[in-house]
């Protein structure tokens, strides 16, 4: 089996490098390529296990002097912020020894499933520099249609994780082009927040 069949912790895309830290979600979400393949660019995102924070941050050592990479981003087969405290501790390597721009990639869940904890207190405190929030719909009903969290509350949640992160870090809202979305509707939710916000293409899966 070549090294790019196994399961990647991490991958890169372009200019950035990628940690692929979980494959579990709280969301379903109908348009997800994991749905469709385990593949991405060539790199196998399907994990048989969770790695430590030991084991992600010595996949890192392999790649992280190859290039000089524009950021590190929490973004796999899964939610980073199901795995707070893994995203903690490699963080703080990463700042120690890289110093490199960290972004989380999340579906803004944070709260909910680190209940008791101030996950954006948290992030910020290890060094993370930006959070992209998956928002993905303009109300909760289609945001339940599309999406189908595991938690009633999600969409709610996910506002007040905005809320609260965007006085913290550099954020932006994103949501993806399905029909169900009104895409200018939910532009004007992030510009009412005060956040920037990304139009993210849905990419058709045919195979």
């Amino acid at each position: 089996m070549s090294l790019r069949r196994k399961p990647s912790v991490v991958y890169w895309l372009g200019n950035n490098l990628y940690l692929n830290i979980t494959n579990r979600c709280s969301n379903n979400c109908y348009f997800c390529f994991r749905n469709f393949t385990n593949n991405l660019e060539g790199f196998n995102l399907k994990l048989r296990r969770e790695p430590s924070p030991e084991e992600v941050v010595m996949e890192l050592q392999k790649v992280i002097s190859r290039k000089d990479w524009d950021e590190i981003v929490f973004c796999g087969f899964g939610e980073p912020l199901e795995r707070l405290d893994c995203i903690v501790e490699v963080t703080k390597w990463i700042k120690k020894y890289s110093g490199k721009v960290v972004r989380i990639d999340t579906n803004g869940q944070g709260f909910l499933l680190n209940r008791g904890r101030d996950a954006v207190e948290e992030l910020k405190e290890a060094g993370a520099d930006r959070i992209s929030v998956s928002l993905n719909a303009h109300d909760k009903p289609t945001y339940i249609q599309i999406c189908r969290p595991k938690f009633e509350d999600a969409y709610e949640s996910i506002l007040t994780f905005v809320q609260k992160a965007s006085k913290q870090f550099d954020l932006e809202i994103t949501a993806v082009t399905v029909p169900e979305v009104d895409i200018p509707k939910v532009q004007d939710i992030a510009e009412k927040m005060g956040v920037k916000f990304r139009l993210r293409m849905l990419v058709p899966c045919f195979w």
